[in-house]
């Protein structure tokens, strides 16, 4: 049974013994009253009644004898004694209608009617012998019929009257009986009820209190972190189910605590983790972070050699602009020197050759500058292949030279055969202008080849740019791994500091063994290893 109806059970059984008790009071005040009123609604009004009774008989007597002691007065008697008969008569009916009380009461007002009877009847046959003149009789009548009913009329009177008065008396006597006894019933009731009552409220208090001390410790105990108490109460009361939801909460501040140390092992564990995955990552940045500015370093050597090589074709096309020009003006003079020319004729196929291997040569420049934009895309691993072709384009760059060599002496020969060939200029007239056109055709690929050297340094140039993005971005990366590693520290000292707080609560032995977090290393201080200055990586 609940708390609630305990309470209300004892307020209904407070309230029934009152509406007991106050219908007892009511009960005994009714028989106080009924008793009290009797004498009041019955005695009094028959006492009164026999009292007319007893005085019209009076006057009728005393009028009786007047009438033997005045013979005047005799005519005016006679209306007053059948006035005082109607008057004896008026009260016996009124008794008898409204005074009555029981049996006995109606067989006295039958003596007293009869009594009266008797009283009237001598009265007449006495008053009758005055009128026939006999002395004598008249006296006898008076000592044996008249004297003798009237006193016993008196008497039944008298008596009926005491005998109200004492019927009057039993009801008061009744009534303070009733009393008495009402305020000895009353009174142990009330004791009778409020012992029930105290008795029940401190069996209940009791019982609350009892309950009460016992959550009181419940919930001292998981204040002090200690979820280890099995709380049971076999009560069905609002005490009982408070057991019970601080049992089900401490079950369940035990599972949360329980399973929050083991997410804080895990929790940590898996910092540690990241942790040493962000020093490998950091490592590996810093060791590609070296390797892009030894890959710029070497794109900037290799776009200078290149800016270079453009810059010496951009030289060799005005050179040879300035060859054609003074090869056209040669064709003025041509008849002079048309015999020398064979000799030139034959040096200028030399010259095609050398020119084919310049020509060979720029061609080899080109495929190695794009293995050269290959290399740079890989680069982000080893970076080893840029070495290869700088060796590749400083061959290339000395055979250039070998050729160049072999161009300058096959000219001086050619000076030398023209000098010697003059007496021939007529003869080399049609060779001259195909020297004239063979030169123009030389201005226009070293033309192209100054185009393409021009071409190459801007595509090494964007490379350049490239690669200094990347190491930009890589620069980048390394804060942001070094950011990740302090992030990881924190993360790993944060679970260390939650496994603390944890291990405050008191769970089950299994779960203790459970939360004690494995001790590892904290991650280890990278500020001496690896420091962002200026915007780049130093290790």
């Amino acid at each position: 049974m609940t708390i609630a109806k305990k309470l209300y059970l004892l307020i209904i059984s407070v309230i029934a013994g009152l509406c007991a008790l106050a219908a007892l009071s009511i009960y005994q005040s009714h028989r106080v009253s009924a008793a009290a009123g009797y004498s009041t609604q019955n005695t009094v009004p028959s006492i009164l009644a026999l009292d007319q009774a007893i005085e019209s008989v009076y006057a009728i007597r005393l009028n009786v004898a007047r009438y033997f002691i005045e013979p005047t007065t005799r005519e005016k008697i006679f209306p007053v004694l059948e006035s005082l008969h109607e008057k004896v008569q008026a009260a016996f009916l009124k008794y008898e209608r409204e005074c009555i009380s029981d049996a006995n009461d109606t067989k006295m007002l039958e003596q007293d009617r009869a009594a009266f009877a008797d009283y009237e009847k001598a009265r007449h046959q006495t008053l009758a012998l005055v009128e026939t003149g006999q002395p004598s009789e008249l006296q006898r009548a008076r000592e044996e019929l008249l004297v003798p009913a009237g006193n016993r009329l008196m008497k039944a009177l008298i008596e009926h009257k005491q005998y109200n008065e004492q019927l009057g008396r039993q009801g008061m006597e009744n009534a303070a009986s009733i009393l008495e006894s009402s305020i000895v019933i009353i009174v142990g009731v009330s004791l009778l009820i409020g012992t029930l009552v105290v008795g029940l409220s401190l069996l209940l208090v009791r019982m609350i209190a009892t309950s009460l001390r016992h959550a009181t410790h419940v919930a001292d105990a998981i204040s002090r972190y200690d979820l280890t108490s099995k709380i049971e109460h076999a009560a069905r009361d609002e005490i009982g189910h408070l057991m019970q939801a601080l049992g089900r909460m401490n079950d369940s501040l035990r599972k949360i605590m329980g399973g929050v140390g083991d997410s804080t092992g895990t929790i940590q564990v898996a910092a540690r983790e990241i942790a040493t995955g962000n020093l490998d990552l950091s490592s590996r940045t810093e060791s590609q972070a070296g390797s892009l500015e030894e890959t710029a370093t070497a794109m900037e050597q290799l776009t200078a050699t290149v800016r270079q090589n453009a810059e010496n074709a951009r030289q060799a096309s005005e050179l040879a602009i300035s060859a054609s020009a003074v090869a056209a003006q040669g064709g003025k003079v041509v008849d002079e020197v048309v015999l020398t020319m064979e000799a030139i004729n034959a040096s200028s196929l030399k010259i095609v050759d050398i020119i084919s291997v310049i020509d060979g040569i720029a061609f080899q420049t080109n495929i190695l500058a794009l293995n050269a934009a290959v290399e740079a895309a890989r680069a982000g691993e080893q970076g080893r292949g840029f070495a290869v072709v700088a060796s590749e384009v400083r061959s290339l760059a000395q055979r250039s030279a070998t050729a160049a060599k072999e161009i300058k002496e096959l000219i001086q020969d050619s000076v030398d055969k023209i000098s010697a060939g003059g007496r021939l200029v007529t003869e080399a007239g049609s060779t001259m202008a195909q020297v004239v056109t063979s030169v123009g055709r030389v201005t226009d690929i070293v033309s192209e080849i100054s185009a393409a050297s021009t071409e190459q340094s801007q595509g090494l140039e964007q490379i350049n740019q490239a690669i200094g993005a990347m190491d930009e971005v890589t620069q980048q990366n390394a804060a942001l791994v070094e950011q990740a590693a302090a992030a990881s520290q924190s993360l790993q000292e944060q679970a260390v500091q939650l496994a603390g707080a944890v291990q405050v609560f008191k769970l089950d032995r299994e779960r203790e063994l459970a939360i004690d977090l494995v001790s590892g290393e904290t991650i280890p201080e990278r500020g001496a290893d690896l420091l962002l200055v200026g915007g780049r990586v130093q290790a």
